[in-house]
């Protein structure tokens, strides 16, 4: 049974859906990445971290640094939001509290939204923050995560640099994945009545305008359809209430058949990306704990 504490922020969830919902228009896209800072507002506030604004390989970017951590371990972090919202602010305190749970600094990457910049635009920030970071730190001292559009840019990172002949990093962490541009996972439907955040229509509504007429099987874009092979492991984390559960477990499915080492959580009635709920509910710290304890030792932490 969910905590209480997950149970308000459903409770919170369910109030913001009916006023979308209620509304004689839908939010215009400057709306939408407004209302988009909120979900930061579900986390609970880091200590002993300061932040840093930078400019790697040209993409805006903001350092977590926490207290004592280690300088010569990076985890790079890029947020979710359907490839058209979400920002580095939005994520300051989830990636505060992933800055103190592995004790190393977080890089968040402002990479470049649609529709404004569609694919690939955001693989192309992506892969070149961690090609410049290869200049200072090594590739096993790196790792790479994100959630939700945000997971699917993880892995279509690693790809990229797989292709480009980049050592991978020493591990990924992909949170509920959208890997799936189409749409066709079985949990799109079963779960469409319990998942709180994510639908049918508004995945294609990003799709459309993060794909811009390209075709969403493509590899980069939707790596469902990719050859996983020689990718670094894998740590997959969803929640059991997602309409993009499906996608979280054909990426492991897929990705173990290749020969990738990949682990699977898969949390009992947790909804989309709920580790931004961390500092305030206990299942989104246990799932952040659960990171840093795979990701530690494969930083050798």
């Amino acid at each position: 049974m969910a905590s209480q504490e997950a149970e308000f922020i459903k409770t919170m969830l369910i109030e913001l859906q009916e006023e979308i919902l209620g509304r004689a228009e839908p939010p215009t896209l400057e709306e939408m990445r407004a209302r988009s800072e909120m979900f930061g507002e579900m986390t609970g506030e880091p200590q002993g971290v300061s932040w840093e604004d930078v400019e790697v390989a040209g993409v805006p970017c903001r350092w977590a640094i926490p207290t004592g951590g280690a300088d010569d371990r990076v985890l790079q972090y890029v947020h979710g939001g359907g490839y058209v919202i979400g920002s580095l602010e939005g994520y300051r305190k989830l990636t505060g509290h992933l800055a103190n749970t592995l004790g190393c600094r977080v890089l968040s990457v402002d990479y470049r939204l649609a529709p404004e910049h569609p694919h690939p635009a955001a693989v192309d920030d992506s892969s070149a923050v961690y090609r410049s970071l290869l200049a200072d730190f090594s590739p096993e001292h790196l790792a790479i995560s994100g959630d939700s559009a945000g997971g699917g840019l993880t892995v279509s990172t690693l790809l990229k640099l797989r292709d480009d002949g980049i050592p991978q990093p020493a591990g990924a962490v992909p949170l509920s994945p959208w890997i799936d541009l189409e749409g066709t996972g079985e949990s799109m439907q079963t779960k469409s009545e319990v998942d709180l955040l994510v639908g049918v229509d508004g995945l294609k509504q990003m799709a459309d305008m993060f794909l811009a007429g390209q075709d969403p099987r493509q590899p980069l874009a939707s790596p469902l359809y990719a050859d996983f092979t020689g990718l670094c492991p894998l740590y997959v984390q969803v929640g059991g209430d997602e309409t993009l559960l499906d996608d979280a477990t054909r990426l492991a499915t897929r990705a173990a058949a290749a020969g990738v080492e990949v682990r699977l959580d898969a949390f009992p009635e947790m909804q989309h990306v709920f580790q931004m709920a961390v500092g305030n509910v206990p299942e989104s710290d246990d799932a952040v704990e659960r990171i840093g304890d795979w990701l530690r030792p494969r930083l050798g932490l």
